[in-house]
């Protein structure tokens, strides 16, 4: 990484640590670096020098934790059109790094769940690292909480799991989708088709955005 884009990350540290650094401000270092150098960037930022290794309560047909790409992070927020009003959930959060990004990145709240703990447990140090008041963490099983967090707007999903436990997932959301109009974002991951979900914009890449419909068909 150049030196003028390890001290802007160093600069947005320090205003993180300090609670002075608005999304607009975030937004602005982070696009002013090479795509090429975002994620070393981003991980500078939130000190992130390694992720602790995946342990015996990942279930069988869990996909091992891998950080989502930060670009692929900054398409999702744009086709989702993430707001500070939003409450974002990430399905399998692992170090809570693409919450705390999207967080950063709008205002919105982040809520991460994770079955490993070392996992939680490093999230969690990352919140206290970055006085982020609107990022918490969920530890258990994702296939079985994530039904239960109705306050949620936007469900994320970088490839937790699929077959049984995704299929579930989205079952669990239909019901929370009969109270409010939700988002569903995936990366790398085709959902099982559901009639109450509908593209809220055109796939982008590797990334795809529904939308919650089942409110349209009560008015």
């Amino acid at each position: 990484m150049e030196e003028t884009h390890r001290e802007s990350a160093e600069w947005i540290r320090s205003l993180l640590l300090n609670a002075q650094a608005t999304p607009a401000v975030f937004r602005t270092a982070l696009t002013s670096v090479p795509p090429a150098e975002r994620d070393a960037w981003l991980d500078r930022v939130l000190g992130l020098d390694s992720s602790p290794a995946d342990g015996p309560e990942l279930p069988r047909g869990c996909v091992p934790y891998l950080p989502c790409p930060v670009d692929a992070l900054l398409r999702m927020v744009e086709c989702a059109r993430v707001q500070a009003s939003d409450v974002f959930v990430d399905v399998g959060s692992g170090v809570g790094r693409a919450a705390a990004l999207v967080h950063l990145l709008t205002g919105a709240s982040a809520i991460g769940i994770e079955i490993q703990p070392e996992l939680v447990h490093a999230s969690r140090d990352l919140t206290t690292r970055l006085n982020a008041l609107r990022f918490s963490q969920i530890q258990g099983d994702a296939a079985v909480l994530t039904g239960y967090i109705t306050i949620g707007s936007i469900f994320f999903l970088y490839c937790p799991f699929s077959g049984n436990r995704l299929e579930k997932v989205l079952d669990d959301l239909e019901s929370i989708a009969r109270t409010r109009t939700i988002r569903v974002c995936s990366v790398d991951l085709p959902l099982p088709p559901r009639p109450w979900l509908t593209f809220a914009a055109p796939p982008s890449g590797n990334i795809t955005v529904y939308r919650s419909t089942l409110l349209d068909k009560t008015l």
